[in-house]
């Protein structure tokens, strides 16, 4: 990266870059990453892994140009961060489980946040949380820090009936002639819908962003299905009608089925 970035032999367009310019390859890398997951495509895992760690060999290596830090600063920052932060391995700390290691890494987090806050802000449980997080992971950490205080659902069930509740809201929204009143009041409703379901997700311990992913490749795997099959009959999406097509689409799920 030193040779990529060096003015007089370089690349142009790597000498050219800045930490905001990169920043959206490195989210970018990231999610290309939870997708090989999602797809259990190890070999893809394995060059993403790659991918995500130039990234991070960049923003190191402009850092060290502009003497911030380099990157041996950041994997010892790290490093650090995970002995503090696992007391019971690297301590003599006793944990009794894996919840119980949970609640320590938290309370962990939450002094490390206390100590880091201005003194003249009222504090918050919400406090820390960056706010360009994807709108599923930020709603779930959301939960997590008011969870943590107490504010939070008994049972996973229970979150089934406000899901109902803010379903029949957003079905209101629609009134009797079928088209939403207010889109302004039906984009509220359909957010407090979506809550609700990261909720449940939530509480029932499964990433309510790798949950959609999965179902993301399960529509893309059968729709290239239905449309093989309507080119097997001649037929093209835009030449079929609607009945077609989900006729195709039940077929498709019924093969998977029968794999399983």
């Amino acid at each position: 990266m030193a040779r990529l970035r060096d003015p007089k032999g370089g690349c142009p367009w790597d000498v050219e870059q800045t930490f905001a310019s990169i920043a959206p390859y490195t989210i970018e890398e990231a999610y290309e990453v939870a997708d090989a997951i999602a797809r259990k495509n190890m070999g893809a895992l394995k060059e993403e892994l790659g991918d995500l760690l130039l990234q991070v060999v960049f923003h190191a290596r402009m850092a060290e140009e502009e003497n911030l830090f380099r990157f041996a600063d950041v994997v010892g920052a790290i490093s650090d961060k995970m002995v503090h932060r696992h007391p019971h391995v690297f301590g003599s700390t006793k944990v009794e489980s894996a919840a119980a290691q949970t609640e320590a890494w938290e309370n962990l987090k939450a002094a490390e946040r206390a100590a880091a806050h201005d003194p003249n802000a009222p504090p918050s449980v919400l406090d820390g949380l960056p706010p360009g997080l994807p709108a599923l992971k930020q709603a779930e950490k959301l939960q997590k820090r008011a969870a943590r205080v107490g504010f939070d659902w008994t049972e996973a069930k229970d979150i089934v009936g406000k899901i109902q509740e803010e379903l029949d809201e957003v079905r209101a929204e629609f009134g009797a002639a079928g088209a939403p009143e207010s889109r302004e009041r039906l984009t509220d409703e359909l957010g407090d819908l979506l809550f609700a379901c990261v909720n449940l997700a939530r509480k029932a311990e499964i990433d309510p962003g790798m949950a959609l992913r999965g179902t993301n490749l399960k529509f893309e795997r059968r729709f290239r299905r239905v449309e093989a099959l309507l080119r097997a009959a001649g037929k093209t999406p835009e030449g079929a009608s609607l009945e077609e097509m989900e006729e195709l689409w039940v077929k498709a799920k019924h093969e998977e089925r029968d794999l399983k």
